[in-house]
């Protein structure tokens, strides 16, 4: 596996309501990449964005001012429910879909990536307590019930929340080989669910 020769762009986006573990969770397996990765916060417009839990983060700048990234993140969270319906920030992520190298979410993400039409046709997967919701979000995607994660060429998405990290680390290992992930994980005492079908969450919430 060729190891890029200059550090990995990684464009993480905010929107009040997202929530907390679906951001910064991934990001801390990016972030121990050191030198090898560079992060962006982006949403709407630059400045603190409200999280579900209460505390906010910072974006560093706007969805709109945004190019090419090697990785686009997108978290879930309640306000997903209210951004499904935003159409200016549904095209701003169409078209950040479009140049990203690779696009992963997590959680009710996937619904916003539904909503933008990149996911048709696509084996996808999201939160299994929101699993209904997020399949009315995108008919033509090929909703897997029982993934943490999928990986469906360039497209990443993960189950709910936790299995964030777990997909990071998949997003990872295919960049930079398994090794750099089994090294953060060590790094980070984080036991990975390498296998991407593990899910108990499914049949606890009646999908398998």
């Amino acid at each position: 596996m060729d190891t890029p020769a200059k550090p990995i762009t990684i464009g993480a986006v905010l929107f009040p309501g997202f929530e907390i573990l679906d951001v910064y969770g991934p990001l801390e397996m990016f972030g121990m990449l050191g030198e090898r990765a560079r992060i962006t916060m982006l949403a709407e417009r630059p400045g603190p964005v409200r999280t579900l839990a209460g505390p906010a983060g910072l974006a560093d700048a706007s969805l709109a001012e945004t190019g090419d990234l090697d990785v686009l993140l997108v978290p879930g969270g309640m306000g997903t429910r209210r951004e499904v319906g935003n159409a200016a920030f549904i095209g701003e992520l169409a078209r950040l879909c479009a140049r990203a190298g690779r696009v992963a979410s997590v959680c009710t993400g996937s619904a916003l990536l539904a909503r933008a039409g990149v996911l048709d046709g696509r084996r996808a997967t999201s939160n299994k307590r929101a699993f209904a919701w997020v399949r009315s979000q995108g008919p033509a995607v090929d909703w897997v019930p029982r993934a943490r994660w999928v990986e469906d060429g360039r497209f990443f998405t993960a189950s709910g929340v936790s299995a964030g990290i777990d997909m990071s680390l998949g997003l990872i290992a295919s960049i930079f080989g398994r090794q750099a992930s089994l090294e953060i994980a060590t790094w980070a005492e984080y036991e990975w669910h390498e296998d991407s079908g593990w899910d108990p969450f499914a049949s606890l919430n009646g999908l398998a």
